[in-house]
């Protein structure tokens, strides 16, 4: 059963009791990375193997995701800075235990590719908290990994001449 997370400004990412922030380099440029993450929404079940479900919900203002295991929820988008930043909120989940979530992506140019830093921002009761932390390598080596698999995809695009 999915219930209303409370919302959050996008100054939670600083600010949340629980910060998870990852990173990884890519040789796409930050343009492709961008477009990827913000404007091919349906597309990130192909290269983020968590995720089973992708699509822009309120005219792009929106997403609906949905996750392996079940997990389901609708997000706000928070900030879409073309080839800087995209990050959104969870508004509603049927995740146990958390209270507010927030996700964000920043894209830094690094020689002719792109440094890619990911924050998962989260709040929920002290048992939640732990048990996120606990998860920090998995949350980590799955991120790595689709970045690396969306790299991959972004470089037979290159090569393709798209």
């Amino acid at each position: 059963m999915a219930r209303r997370l409370r919302p959050v400004g996008l100054d939670f990412i600083d600010v949340a009791p629980v910060r998870l922030v990852f990173g990884a380099q890519v040789s796409a440029p930050a343009e492709a990375v961008y477009q990827a993450l913000a404007d091919e929404v349906e597309g990130w079940p192909r290269w983020f193997r968590a995720v089973t479900l992708a699509r822009p919900t309120y005219g792009g203002a929106g997403r609906e995701i949905g996750l392996m295991g079940g997990v389901r929820m609708q997000e706000t988008i928070m900030a879409a800075d073309p080839e800087r930043r995209y990050a959104y909120r969870v508004d509603t989940t049927n995740a146990p235990g958390v209270h507010a979530l927030l996700e964000e992506w920043r894209l830094t140019p690094a020689g002719t590719g792109t440094h890619v830093r990911w924050t998962f921002a989260a709040d929920g009761p002290a048992v939640f908290r732990l048990a996120l932390t606990a998860a920090r390598p998995a949350l980590g080596h799955s991120f790595r990994t689709a970045v690396r698999t969306l790299d991959g995809r972004l470089s037979v695009r290159r090569a393709q001449g798209r």
